[in-house]
C-alpha cells in the first residue's frame, strides 16, 4: 500500500470530524460508503463530521484504515502529526489461525504483514479472521494485531477480545469470569448474538494465547 504524503498537509485548527470529512471527499466517498468500510453507523459518522460526537480510539483506527491515513493524521495536535510523514512500517507474522505456541516459533506462519512502526512489538502477531463470531465489531477478512500473552489470567482481561485455545481448538472471543458455587467459570462470548457463549469449567483445557490490541486492516 503506497501512502501519498501530499494528503497530510493539515491545519492544526481542524477538528477530527473536519479532517475525516475532507479526506472522505478527496476519495469521492459518500458517508454511507465510508461508514460501511469502517464498520460504523452512518448517523454516528455524520455526528463525528459535524463535531457532535467524539470518536473513541477504535473508531479512529477503523476510520484511518478506511481512509488510508495514519491515525495521527486524523487526530492532529502537533507538528509531527500535521507535517508530511513517511509511511514507516515493520513486519509481523500473519496467521490464518491462532498459533498454538510462540508466534516466532510457530510453523503455521505463511507470510508477514506490515504494521505502522509505533504498533510493532516483538511479542505481537497479526491474525486474519475467518469467522463471523465477533460481528459487527470485527468482520471476516479483518486483520487484527494480537499481543502474545500466554500467561495472563482471565480475570485480568475481563471484557477483552482474546485469542484462546479450548481443548486445543482456536477461538476468538471476549473473556469474562464468574464464580458459581465457589468455582471459577470462564465465559467466552462473541459479539454476534447468533453465536452461543462457551462456558469453560475446570474439566476443559483452556488457555489464552493473546489479547487483541487493535484492528489493523479491513477489506473494503
Amino acid at each position: 500500500m503506497q501512502y501519498d504524503t501530499s494528503i497530510v498537509e493539515q491545519r492544526a485548527e481542524e477538528s477530527v470530524g473536519a479532517r475525516i470529512r475532507r479526506r472522505r471527499r478527496e476519495l469521492r466517498q459518500s458517508q454511507v460508503e465510508l461508514a460501511e468500510a469502517a464498520g460504523i453507523n452512518q448517523g454516528y459518522l455524520s455526528q463525528i463530521e459535524r463535531g457532535k460526537a467524539n470518536p473513541r480510539r477504535p473508531t479512529i483506527d477503523a476510520l484511518a484504515i478506511a481512509l488510508n491515513l495514519p491515525q495521527g493524521v486524523l487526530i492532529g495536535g502537533g507538528d509531527e502529526h500535521d507535517a508530511p510523514q513517511p509511511w514507516e512500517t515493520r513486519e509481523l507474522p500473519l496467521f490464518g489461525s491462532i498459533p498454538a505456541g510462540p508466534p516466532a516459533e510457530s510453523q503455521e506462519q505463511l507470510e508477514m504483514f506490515p504494521v505502522l512502526r509505533h504498533q510493532w512489538s516483538p511479542n505481537c502477531f497479526c491474525l486474519r479472521l475467518a469467522l463471523d463470531s465477533m460481528e459487527p465489531t470485527l468482520k471476516p477478512g479483518d486483520i487484527v494485531l494480537v499481543q502474545y500473552r500466554p500467561d495472563v489470567e482471565p480475570e485480568h482481561v475481563q471484557g477483552r477480545i482474546c485469542a484462546c485455545l479450548v481443548d486445543g481448538e482456536p477461538t476468538l472471543k471476549r473473556v469474562s469470569v464468574e464464580w458459581r458455587d465457589g468455582r471459577r467459570l470462564v465465559i467466552l462470548r462473541g459479539d454476534n448474538p447468533r453465536r452461543a457463549p462457551l462456558l469453560i469449567d475446570d474439566s476443559r483445557e483452556f488457555q489464552i494465547q493473546g489479547v487483541v490490541v487493535r484492528l489493523v486492516c479491513r477489506e473494503c
